[in-house]
């Protein structure tokens, strides 16, 4: 589905039911609706629920000028208002999970999820991109995503992107919302992989101790994409979270 929000064309799925939840997904960097859909597909019976390629990826339109963080939260602010639902639950990995920790500290969310989710810089030798793909191609289950990740790494590829795009990703990473995240106020479950080298563990345990209502899950032997490695083992902790019953 498609639709037009603040002049930009989304890419976008909805499945709806008779919740007064709605259920949001967000993806990493250079990803797009197929790597939130593995999770997304386990709460359709329950709440309403929204994947979409965020602006700059998939399908969707790129921004008309560069965008912060800030500038995609209230984006998505805007796009979901227009489902008229109530209460939101936000669910995001990395990139997506950076944008709903200032969405959770602008708007009301009543939970929120986060999968290895930067909030500080991240002082590594390798661009951020670059560190996830090398984690990807290591994982025999994530081997089909890859394919997906080649055209968003490495220099060449940073060299071809718009513009607008590389704008968006230097002020991304080089933008922290320490400030911002301590103003979470809803119950927040943190949940990352021991061996995650793009956004370490340690990240975690800080974000816990600086949002009041949260708590970690840890996997340990999981990377950056721990959500996808461990999902059967996530889904269960989500469930609980959640509320849901099998």
């Amino acid at each position: 589905m498609e639709k037009q929000v603040s002049g930009i064309t989304i890419n976008y799925q909805f499945f709806s039911n008779d919740s007064d939840t709605l259920v949001v997904f967000l993806h990493g960097w250079g990803q797009n609706i197929s790597m939130m859909e593995p999770v997304e597909k386990f709460y359709r019976s329950f709440f309403n629920t929204l994947i979409l390629d965020l602006p700059g990826f998939g399908k969707s339109e790129e921004p008309k000028r560069v965008w912060t963080v800030y500038d995609y939260a209230d984006f998505i602010h805007d796009f979901v208002s227009s489902f008229s639902i109530s209460k939101l639950i936000f669910v995001g990995h990395s990139f997506g999970g950076k944008i709903s920790l200032v969405y959770a500290s602008k708007y009301q969310l009543e939970k929120l999820v986060c999968f290895g989710s930067p909030y500080c810089k991240e002082l590594t030798k390798l661009p951020f991109k670059n560190r996830v793909y090398k984690q990807m191609k290591k994982i025999p289950f994530l081997k089909i995503f890859t394919k997906m990740m080649q055209s968003h790494v490495g220099s060449v590829d940073y060299r071809n992107a718009s513009e607008k795009m590389r704008g968006v990703l230097v002020s991304t990473v080089n933008t922290e919302i320490i400030e911002d995240v301590k103003k979470i106020k809803c119950p927040t479950l943190l949940v990352w992989g021991s061996l995650d080298t793009a956004v370490p563990i340690s990240r975690a345990y800080e974000l816990e101790q600086m949002i009041p209502d949260s708590g970690v899950v840890e996997f340990e032997g999981a990377t950056h994409y721990a959500y996808l490695e461990r999902i059967h083992e996530v889904i269960r902790v989500l469930d609980s979270f959640f509320g849901c019953r099998r």
